[in-house]
């Protein structure tokens, strides 16, 4: 059985915004969204405690705090190392990908350029994450 997730999708990139959201109405499954435009943005969401992401969904190539920085303060933190990190980018750089597991993210993954490739990349790691015991 799949549960809803709160999901925290950390991207600047209003294109891929919109086409991650089109691509949870095209899959049907009702996560509740919360929407960071930069790294800034999302810890603000973080420290407020009104919601508790189940997963953070993060680009790498943001303005203000970017990704990495970002994932430092979020592992480095008492109550959020426990979330869930995947990197979401179009990053396929090796030192990129070896830092961001040595500071703890849970998978990385990198966007396809189709919308097709898209659609199912996206719906098997929403599939994959709400059918896990989550904290």
């Amino acid at each position: 059985m799949f549960k809803l997730l709160n999901i925290l999708f950390v991207e600047d990139d209003a294109i891929e915004v919109m086409m991650f959201v089109r691509v949870l109405q095209k899959i049907g499954v009702n996560h509740r969204l919360i929407e960071a435009s930069n790294g800034e943005e999302a810890l603000a969401i973080l420290k407020a405690k009104e919601i508790i992401p189940d997963i953070i969904l993060l680009d790498l190539n943001m303005p203000k705090l970017n990704g990495i920085e970002f994932l430092k303060l979020v592992k480095s933190g008492e109550e959020t190392r426990h979330i869930p990190v995947i990197i979401f980018t179009t990053s396929n750089n090796h030192r990129d990908i070896a830092t961001c597991y040595k500071i703890g993210i849970s998978g990385y993954i990198i966007k396809p350029l189709k919308y097709e490739d898209y659609l199912v990349l996206v719906k098997k790691t929403l599939e994959y994450w709400s059918s896990n015991e989550l904290l």
